[in-house]
């Protein structure tokens, strides 16, 4: 067919008509070319960008677990999920070097509380992907690092009001979380399961296990955001615990630095005034807020007189940060 439409077009009587269509295409194209702008700096700019500007798709490991229990990856649609969420995060490059810098700071103090009541070491990555480790509120007013909800977090240790917030005592907030996890372990059969209950309430988990017919978490189908949830946790962990393999690299000296502390309880005698209570720990009321963020208003009735343990820097920022720039462990390898 196309040798009969060449022939029609440029041989015989009607080649001139050919040439002429050919020519229309050739200029057309030209026409567009130029009108989008493209100077002969932009055509070699973008062979370069062809040759240097890469996106990949990254392997799924042939072996994946979270809190120690395995992942079918085998089962394609979980491969699947689990693959959407690695490219998600692995491509929100500004929110995963965030992530990177600020875990340097704040996993030190997540990590042993964890340990010290048995919860698996993964779900550290569960508070990542709650918050990205900042005092965040949620559209439903969950809050701080692992969204305790105003109603929820009383039942966990927590005290909740418009003086004192403590879900944004990073401490007693992953404490309270560690208690709901142990619960939820219980009451869910596994930890993925419990970690799944996190998102949507253990009681929720249990209520499609029992209509399903299976204790099994990767065998239920479960709302959009609770069958992302564990993936997007376990991604989290994938990358942030191996990220130049995912294309990351985070100089130390980058890295949100440790702050030294010393604790210092106040609250005895009742009322506090936060900003009294920073003058005589020669620090600004903005950096006592900075270090306490559960400090919600300037004075505080405490009626109680219940005692508040607080933290106060012991180095200036200057030495914090000295300390910090003096370490550079920056490689490609």
């Amino acid at each position: 067919m196309f040798k009969k439409i060449y022939n029609t077009l440029f041989t015989g009587s009607a080649s001139k008509i050919g040439i002429w269509l050919l020519a229309a295409v050739v200029v057309s194209q030209s026409f567009l070319f130029y009108k989008v702008g493209y100077s002969d700096k932009d055509k070699e700019y973008f062979k370069y960008i062809n040759q240097e500007h890469k996106i990949f798709s990254f392997p799924i490991p042939e072996t994946v677990d979270f809190a120690g229990e395995a992942m079918p990856v085998k089962d394609i649609e979980v491969r699947e999920r689990l693959n959407k969420e690695i490219i998600v995060n692995a491509y929100w490059q500004s929110q995963t070097i965030l992530l990177l810098q600020r875990a340097n700071r704040w996993f030190p103090i997540i990590e042993p509380i964890l340990k010290q009541n048995n919860i698996p070491d993964d779900f550290k990555y569960l508070c990542v992907a709650e918050s990205a480790m900042a005092n965040v509120v949620s559209p439903s007013g969950a809050a701080g690092f692992w969204q305790f909800m105003k109603g929820t977090a009383p039942q966990y240790g927590l005290h909740v009001g418009d003086e004192v917030d403590e879900r944004y005592n990073l401490e007693k907030a992953t404490q309270a979380a560690c208690d709901y996890l142990q619960e939820a372990k219980v009451k869910n059969g596994t930890w993925t399961a419990a970690a799944a209950g996190y998102n949507m309430g253990m009681q929720g988990v249990n209520n499609q296990m029992s209509e399903q017919g299976t204790t099994n978490f990767y065998d239920l189908y479960l709302n959009d955001e609770t069958s992302r949830y564990v993936f997007r946790i376990t991604a989290l962990k994938l990358i942030m615990s191996n990220p130049k393999q995912y294309g990351f690299y985070v100089r130390q000296q980058d890295k949100y630095p440790t702050m030294p502390f010393k604790n210092v309880t106040v609250g005895e005698d009742g009322a506090i005034n936060w900003v009294a209570v920073a003058k005589e720990n020669s620090i600004s009321y903005k950096l006592l807020k900075y270090c306490n963020p559960w400090i919600r208003k300037i004075n505080f009735a405490n009626k109680s007189k219940h005692s508040y343990t607080i933290k106060i820097p012991t180095e200036t920022d200057a030495t914090v940060l000295q300390k910090q720039l003096g370490t550079d462990d920056f490689s490609k390898e």
